[in-house]
């Protein structure tokens, strides 16, 4: 259930841009990328985001859980 949820409100998180930091460095690392480098540099830019989604999922599971064992603490009192 707590996993519909996430999934139900992901659509209402909105991603940060990149910040000026990272387009610095990007950029012309990319642009100095041969077409195959380029295709394993996206893959590996994938495989971070994959794993940053699953990081993000787990924490929102933690802290759904946490927040109901609060409320559940506040009423027993």
């Amino acid at each position: 259930m707590i996993d519909a949820l996430y999934n139900y409100r992901q659509g209402d998180i909105h991603s940060a841009e990149f910040s000026d930091e990272f387009n610095a460095l990007c950029i012309p690392f990319e642009e100095s990328l041969t077409e195959a480098q380029l295709t394993t540099f996206h893959k590996l830019l994938d495989c971070v985001s994959e794993t940053a989604a699953s990081d993000m999922r787990a924490a929102y599971k933690i802290g759904f859980k946490d927040g109901a064992n609060m409320m559940q603490e506040i009423q027993d009192k």
